[in-house]
């Protein structure tokens, strides 16, 4: 699991960060969300709003976005709550960066089932490509941080990419994912072999005719012949 600590609060970082404030485009995201919210509960839209602002931060850096103090304390005053209150919310949840990433911020889940079904192989495309656990690459380009699940555990091995999750991956198919990135050029997300998002690899094992249409089985059950092969329950 990856560290969790505010880059920190050096007087460089205040002179950069500390007039934070919306610009226009997100500024009117900021007032949809917060209206959701009836006065006195405006702490409740603290998760949307540090999101929100991570994002603000990307598209000014060039990056996947992250969290200086200074902005998370201008998100606390937004909803009306305590500095400190905000630094514990953005701490405890790991899709908010305290630290600067890279443009893309590479998420390796290392859990069980990642593991045994080939995560090594997975750091292993990243490793060969200079790309290193807790570090951004000399380029900008990359970040490479080790995760606890991602809730893709029927996909694995599996990362996330800013907001993109790839599944079902191999050493090469990672490769390749990750030469796509660094060149410019688009890449699918998902799963990266022949399936559809969890579905069977090559499709249905079972129930095949409801990949047609949706056909009712329930006469076969009921009935006392046996259901033809591969068309049963």
């Amino acid at each position: 699991m990856a560290e969790r600590h505010f880059a920190p609060d050096v007087p460089e970082l205040r002179e950069r960060w500390g007039g934070f404030t919306w610009d226009a485009k997100h500024r009117v995201r900021a007032e949809e969300i917060l209206a959701r919210y009836p006065d006195g509960r405006k702490q409740s839209a603290v998760m949307p709003l540090l999101d929100l602002a991570q994002r603000q931060v990307g598209e000014e850096t060039g990056t996947q976005g992250w969290l200086p103090i200074p902005v998370i304390e201008f998100v606390a005053a937004e909803c009306a709550m305590p500095p400190m209150r905000a630094m514990e919310v953005a701490s405890f949840y790991t899709m908010y960066n305290l630290v600067p990433v890279g443009k893309y911020h590479v998420q390796l889940c290392g859990t069980t089932p990642c593991m045994l079904r080939g995560s090594d192989d997975v750091l292993a495309a990243c490793e060969k490509r200079g790309i290193k656990k807790g570090y951004t690459t000399p380029d900008g380009l990359f970040t490479l941080t080790e995760v606890e699940c991602l809730g893709a555990c029927a996909n694995a091995p599996m990362v996330q990419i800013n907001d993109d999750n790839f599944e079902d991956l191999t050493e090469e198919s990672m490769g390749a994912v990750l030469d796509a990135l660094a060149a410019g050029q688009p890449v699918k997300p998902g799963p990266q072999v022949d399936r559809q998002t969890s579905c069977p690899q090559g499709g249905p094992t079972s129930l095949k005719k409801m990949a047609e249409r949706n056909y009712d089985y329930r006469p076969q059950w009921h009935s006392a012949e046996p259901a033809p092969a591969g068309e049963g329950a």
